[in-house]
């Protein structure tokens, strides 16, 4: 046994693809600082210091004790099979140098972010037009600036007005002055954080423009802005031949714009699983270096080819803009083409390695990129399991009429082409419900029958590009089959409109898609290394460290046993800690509304109005509220109240009824027949949600020392405002502690509601929701006086024009002794309180301005 373990480890000290393990490093450098925001060179430090100290004082202290069972001595040599002195070298020193450029990075951001106020700089645009609702936007380079230094060299976007210059033009230079901000923050748990999205595209921040100034036109880089020039002219050709959607779908595949595409269409390409396609892949370039292979091959011979295709690589890149997942296939479609023209073997795992390293050396932050993971994790799928999945599918045997001995050359293809989609699939799988939290169990079937398709489509698309240039009418000509293509397509992604199709589900902790990934490669390695003839070295060395603790455990086994009944004690131990016992208040930051999350310590979930809005066409509801309660492990909701119909309280919960499963809908008896009140009737009715309808004086138990006590609206409504003076007022009661939510109730309904409790007690909470955002039409003295709250909540939105909330409102809780907490200023406020019904933790999602 132990001459095995010395020739497996002579066998390994030449190490293979050292770029493969520098740029692991690499990547772990980065996470460690976006993430423990500490210096990693640091912790390795105490490492080697930790292990010194034992090697030199512990271990030679304890030289005489036999019962070693992980003594140093004894057992590194197993971990010398797989990780090796110079690995272990390589990892740590390319970790170290990502570490140090992240945290620089960091630190610069952090100084830029503190430069609010008025600007004055000289830019040049380095984008086109993008129009939004109400201004234009541009990415612009700053190349001088008065003050402000740490700007110069930075990229920024620009929102300039409508109405108030002429269109500004790719490589213009211009002078601006207006208003920086930096980007919006993340505001709730596991919301979208606008500050580090714009990280993974180097800018900076937002400037709104008060002064333009033309300074000269075609200033920019001449190789980017023929680029761009093509790219513009391609838009415009495709434009002319095709109608919007079937446009903007052709933009999509060939350009990776998808712009123009409708969102509907986007949803259903989501849900569908095959929205990859939208993005430029190795599969375009595949298909560029045939054709131009097949075509040129002939004519100028091999190597002239391969020049050619590497130089057209290049410019298709810069023309579909070098999104990561681009640079990916181009970068190892050259490496390809390169190690051809230099007589050298291709190793794929090096390419992928290279083409990382150079993304991530432009851009360390683009590691976050969804594009860029999914591109790689799928490549990474393919290669690793393309061929044990084809074996599996190999023998699955099928009835072939035509020929009984050989297998069907159509069920040979068809094979290799699902294989290779679930070998895809199987790897970007978490991190697909984790990015979208969809689950659709057609995914198979749907993109088989894209991947028949779709090769035609792009092939013809390049035609046409090309053709395009040359002759309108030939371009008309197969344009016509581009529509049937097209149209195949978008009829395959209403597979989404099938039962089931769109099941959502919880997002998974990344120590899950960790774990998950980890047991793929080592399922993988286990397969091959016992049922190949010829394994790797690497193979060689996993399998006889597996058969070292076979050996081991077999040799010990009344103190493994021991050792595992330890570890699975303290697991145990651990997780019975992590469940919680606490009732859990989470006031949820959805812009100028009102939107509160419970949890109960028996785990049922509660949600309290949803937020929304009238004035505006973004759904709350789908992009932040659904989002955020499947981010807390959630898919269903016990009991949903409303406490009116007002968009700013119930907007997010109809989007949510459409997403989730909702068991319960408290609402009271309305006095209006509103527009909302009505949509969420249609809702009740067709998802058969169990309606339940309120007034004062109804209690509501949740579970054991849990209930909600109604003590508004009466029969009687107040006719004056009567969606906010008739809103839900509900005391959650826990033991000790209670919370007084209050909708949109203003002095009026105050009023009556203190003449109706006045001689007991019931007003008197813990924490109050206040009224109408902190509006100066509530929270009159003598109402906040019979509440009496230790903590005050206010939902309301940033920079909000209503004013919310009143000054004098604020002054009033402050002069009573209650702290306040506001979504504007904290983003998420969570609250836990343990079953003596005393808060044990408040968290606030962000620090006040």
């Amino acid at each position: 046994m132990k001459n095995n373990v010395k020739k497996a480890i002579k066998k390994g000290k030449s190490m293979k693809r050292p770029i493969l393990i520098a740029i692991i490093g690499y990547i772990i450098g980065i996470l460690w600082g976006l993430y423990l925001k500490i210096n990693i060179g640091l912790f390795y430090f105490l490492i080697i210091v930790s292990y010194l100290i034992y090697k030199k004082v512990i271990y030679q202290s304890h030289s005489k004790n036999k019962f070693k069972l992980f003594s140093v001595k004894r057992y590194f040599r197993y971990v010398k099979l797989i990780i090796k002195p110079k690995v272990i070298t390589i990892f740590m020193i390319f970790s170290i140098i990502s570490n140090l450029i992240i945290n620089f990075q960091e630190n610069k951001y952090k100084q830029i972010y503190e430069k609010e106020g008025t600007v004055d700089f000289i830019c040049i645009i380095l984008s086109n037009k993008e129009e939004k609702e109400y201004y234009d936007r541009y990415k612009v380079k700053v190349i001088k600036v008065n003050e402000f230094k740490e700007f110069e060299g930075e990229y920024l976007y620009i929102q300039v007005k409508k109405e108030k210059t002429e269109e500004l033009k790719y490589g213009d230079m211009i002078q601006i002055s207006g208003e920086y901000s930096k980007p919006g923050e993340q505001r709730n748990y596991g919301g979208f954080n606008y500050q580090e999205f714009l990280k993974t595209k180097k800018i900076c921040g937002i400037i709104k423009i008060s002064k333009i100034k033309l300074v000269a036109s075609q200033e920019s880089n001449i190789f980017m802005m023929i680029s761009n020039n093509i790219y513009l002219q391609i838009k415009s050709n495709i434009d002319k031949v095709f109608e919007k959607e079937e446009a903007g779908m052709l933009k999509g595949l060939l350009l990776g714009d998808t712009s123009t595409i409708d969102e509907q269409v986007k949803e259903n390409f989501r849900t569908a699983n095959i929205s990859h396609i939208l993005a430029i892949s190795g599969m375009h370039i595949s298909y560029i270096i045939i054709g131009l292979t097949e075509i040129l091959n002939k004519k100028i011979g091999k190597r002239g080819t391969k020049i050619i295709v590497i130089i057209i690589l290049i410019i298709y890149m810069f023309i579909t803009g070098a999104s990561p997942s681009v640079l990916r296939a181009t970068i190892m479609g050259i490496i390809a083409i390169s190690s051809n023209l230099v007589y050298r073997k291709n190793d794929i795992w090096t390419a992928i390695s290279i083409s990382l390293f150079i993304i991530l050396i432009y851009n360390p932050y683009l590691i976050m990129n969804i594009g860029l993971q999914l591109s790689y994790l799928g490549t990474i799928g393919i290669i690793l399991f393309n061929s044990l999945v084809l074996q599996i599918l190999d023998n699955i045997k099928l009835k072939d009429r035509r020929c009984k001995k050989k297998k069907s050359k159509v069920t040979q293809k068809i094979k290799e082409i699902l294989a290779v989609s679930i070998s895809a699939q199987i790897t970007i799988l978490p991190l697909m419900l984790y990015h979208f939290n969809i689950c659709g169990p057609y995914f198979i079937l749907s993109n088989f029958f894209v991947s028949l398709i779709i090769g035609p489509i792009i092939i013809l698309g390049f035609i046409f590009i090309i053709i395009s240039f040359i002759s309108s009418t030939f371009a008309n000509i197969l344009s016509i089959f581009l529509k049937i293509g097209i149209q195949m397509l978008i009829y395959i992604s209403k597979v989404s409109s099938l039962p089931f199709s769109k099941i959502y589900v919880a997002t998974p902790k990344i120590e899950m898609i960790c774990i998950y990934l980890i047991f793929l490669v080592i399922i993988k390695y286990l397969y091959f290394t016992y049922n190949s003839k010829k394994i790797s070295v690497t193979q060689r060395r996993i399998k006889n460290v597996i058969a070292l603790v076979k050996y081991k455990i077999k040799e010990n086994r009344k103190k493994f046993f021991i050792i595992i009944v330890c570890i699975t004690s303290v697991v145990l131990i651990f997780n019975s800690s992590l469940i919680s016992k606490k009732l859990r208040i989470y006031f949820v930051d959805v812009g100028q509304g009102d939107c509160t999350f419970i949890v109960t310590p028996k785990n049922k979930t509660i949600l309290i109005d949803g937020g929304g809005s009238e004035f505006s066409e973004f759904d709350v509801g789908k992009s932040i509220l659904v989002p955020y309660i499947l981010d807390r492990g959630y898919t269903k909701i016990d009991y949903v109240i409303t406490s009116h119909f007002d968009s700013d309280h119930v907007g997010g919960i109809l989007s949510l009824m459409k997403e989730l499963k909702v068991k319960n809908v408290i609402v009271s008896k309305q006095g209006e027949d509103s527009k909302n009140y009505q949509e969420f009737l249609k809702l009740v009715d067709k998802n058969n949600n169990k309606l339940v309808i309120v007034e004062k004086g109804d209690k509501i138990k949740i579970e054991d020392n849990i209930y909600f006590y109604i003590l508004w609206p009466k029969k009687e409504q107040i006719q004056e405002n009567i969606l906010n003076n008739n809103s839900i007022v509900a005391k959650l009661v826990y033991n000790e502690f209670s919370v007084l939510f209050t909708g949109d109730i203003e002095e009026l309904a105050e009023k009556e509601i203190l003449e109706e409790y006045k001689m007991k007690n019931i007003l008197n909470a813990t924490i109050l929701k206040v009224g109408h955002h902190g509006s100066k039409t509530s929270s009159i003295q003598g109402f906040i006086d019979a509440v009496k709250p230790n903590i005050a909540l206010i939902g309301v939105g940033k920079d909000n024009n209503f004013g919310h909330p009143n000054n004098e409102v604020l002054k009033r809780l402050e002069k009573l002794g209650a702290n306040s907490y506001r979504t504007d200023k904290n983003g998420e406020i969570s609250i836990s309180v343990n079953k003596k019904g005393k808060i044990v933790d408040i968290n606030k999602y962000i620090e006040e301005i």
